[in-house]
Parts: structure tokens; C-alpha cells; sequence
């Protein structure tokens, strides 16, 4: 290749960089809503298929369980020493780590079947060994199943007046087709999550649960900022327009696509680091359910208000007479002069 022809080339790649910064790009997100939709079903059906095959793997605050937290320990041990000599005493699942630099630990087992009892007393021995302290110094607490249940209700509660107040703000602030695709958006967001969950065998905790309800508020903003600017640019269409409803949208779409991907990159940047610095490399592991909640739900919101959103919306918008009528008359116009 000559110097000129890659002199010639710089400017056409610099160009579509440029194009894209300042908004000026027209990729067909509507046009091939079939290939997202398709995407979307796909992903949902996978969810499912883990939702009702492994299922959650629901951590002690749910299911029930018996939890000892350590202090003023001399350090030298690690989470998986923990893990392995309280599987030693006939535990069949143990999660354990390590806080403060080695001077405590937390382990949680499944419920032991009694308070104070043989089985507990072997453990206890095992925890005091492993990390040098007295068995007295050790705090023991259980947690029944009916605490999760109550969780779980709870959880569930807080989801519904989310989505009714959802839906509410945004049939009145827009209209209610904007109300019945932001839910359709949120919908899919909460089952791709909640899929990976099972698929994975991540663990479910109340963190988990807090950063899904807030993943529903950031995929939300997301999803407003782009209706809001389909409702500016689509206010203009009228029955002589040469556009329809889905083509407008679409350059919508296009105007506000570098504001989302640039808003959803500067908020996975940090969680990455909790979840990736943070959780694996220091070994925070308080941060691991909160970061990985956020981490996952943060990556599907951002593809479901670009893939679902809109063309969701354009879907029902054009099903409207008004809009049918007016996609008919460029459709034949667009014909005629074919």
C-alpha cells in the first residue's frame, strides 16, 4: 500500500470516529429490531431454562443457617484453610473469609441441627484451632428460614411499587405505550439477571437484592433520556411527513447514543474495580455480591435501552392508526417513485 493511498484513508476513519462523538451516526437500530428481539428471546428463554433448571443458589439470609464470626485472631490463615477444616468436621458447605488483615473471619454453614449441640462444638473447635483463639471468643448465630421468607416478601413488595410507580410517571410525563415498553425493558433486565444468577451459581444475597432494585433505577434514567428525545424529534411527524415513526426514532436513537454508552461506561468502570480489584485482587469479599449484582445488571440495562426499548416502542407506536396511516403513505410514496 502506497503512503498516499493510507494519506487518503486516515481522514474517511477519522471521519466516522468524529461522526460518531458528535452524534451524527445513522446505524438501523429499528430496522433490525427482529435481530434483537430475536437476541432478547433468546437470552430470556436461556434465563429461564436456569431460573427453573439449577435455580438460585440462595445465601444464609434466605435459606436459613448458622453463621461465626472471629476476632482478634493471630492471622496466618486463609479463607480456604477456614473452608477446609470445618468441611473436615462433616459440614457439607462452608463459606468463609477473611477481614481485618487476618484478625477475624466470618464462616457461614448451612443450619446445624442443634444450638450448643455435638455438631457445633465440633466446628467451633475446628474455627478455634485454624485461626488461635478461644472457643468462648467465638460468636455463634443462627438464622432460620422464616427471616429469608420475610426477605424475599419484602423484596418482592419493593419490585411491584417500583414498577407501579414506574409505569405511572412515565404513562403521565409521555404516555403509556412509553409505560408499557420501559416495563417490558425493566422486565426483561430483572429475568437476564436473575438468569445469570442461576446459570452461574452466583450466591443471592440482600446485597444482591439491593443492587438489583438499584440497576432498575440506572437502566431506567437510561431508558427516559432516550424517550425523551423520541418524543422531541417525533412531535414534528404529520401526515405529510416523508418519514415514519421508526425512522425518526431511530435518528433519535442515534443522537443520544454516545450520551448512554458514555453514562453506562463511566458507571461499570468503577464497579469493575470493586468487583475486579476490590473482590478478587484485595480480597474484599464484602463488596463481591454488591459489585457483581450492579456489574451484570449495569451491562444488560445498558443493551436493553438501546435493543428493547425503542424498538418496543416503535412496535406499539406504529400499531396506532395514526402512525399505521402515515408509514403506509411514505411506504407507497417510496414505491411509486421505485
Amino acid at each position: 500500500m502506497s503512503q498516499s493511498e493510507t494519506v487518503q484513508r486516515d481522514p474517511a476513519r477519522g471521519g466516522r470516529v468524529k461522526r460518531f462523538f458528535t452524534n451524527q451516526t445513522q446505524y438501523d437500530f429499528i430496522g433490525r429490531s427482529r435481530t434483537w428481539a430475536l437476541a432478547s428471546v433468546v437470552l430470556v428463554a436461556l434465563s429461564l431454562v436456569g431460573v427453573f433448571g439449577p435455580g438460585l443458589n440462595f445465601g444464609i439470609d434466605f435459606t436459613g443457617g448458622t453463621s461465626f464470626i472471629v476476632t482478634g485472631a493471630d492471622g496466618g490463615f486463609t479463607a480456604a484453610d477456614l473452608r477446609e477444616v470445618v468441611l473436615g468436621t462433616g459440614v457439607e458447605e462452608v463459606s468463609a473469609q477473611v477481614v481485618n488483615d487476618g484478625e477475624g473471619a466470618m464462616i457461614t454453614t448451612p443450619s446445624i441441627g442443634e444450638v450448643a449441640g455435638e455438631e457445633q462444638s465440633r466446628v467451633l473447635d475446628a474455627i478455634a484451632e485454624a485461626t488461635g483463639v478461644e472457643r468462648d471468643d467465638i460468636d455463634v448465630s443462627a438464622v432460620g428460614p422464616r427471616w429469608g421468607r420475610q426477605i424475599s416478601r419484602q423484596a418482592l413488595e419493593g419490585l411491584i411499587a417500583f414498577l407501579v410507580l414506574v409505569a405511572l410517571y412515565i404513562a403521565l410525563r409521555f404516555e403509556w405505550r412509553m409505560a408499557v415498553a420501559a416495563l417490558v425493558t425493566l422486565a426483561h433486565d430483572v429475568l437476564v439477571t436473575v438468569g445469570v444468577y442461576a446459570l452461574v451459581g452466583f450466591q443471592v444475597t440482600p446485597a444482591s437484592v439491593i443492587a438489583l432494585l438499584t440497576i432498575l433505577g440506572y437502566s431506567l434514567y437510561d431508558t427516559v433520556v432516550v424517550f425523551d428525545r423520541v418524543t422531541e424529534d417525533t412531535a414534528r411527524i404529520t401526515s405529510v411527513s416523508t418519514r415514519t415513526y421508526g425512522e425518526v426514532a431511530n435518528t433519535a436513537l442515534n443522537e443520544v447514543l454516545v450520551r448512554s454508552l458514555s453514562t453506562s461506561i463511566t458507571s461499570l468502570l468503577p464497579v469493575g474495580s470493586l468487583l475486579f480489584i476490590g473482590a478478587n485482587l484485595l480480597g474484599a469479599d464484602t463488596l463481591r455480591d454488591l459489585a457483581l449484582a450492579l456489574f451484570v445488571g449495569m451491562a444488560i440495562g445498558t443493551y436493553s435501552s438501546i435493543f428493547v426499548a425503542t424498538p418496543t416502542l416503535v412496535w406499539l407506536k406504529e400499531r396506532d392508526p395514526k402512525f399505521a396511516e402515515i408509514k403506509n403513505k411514505v411506504e407507497t410514496r417510496r414505491g411509486r417513485k421505485a
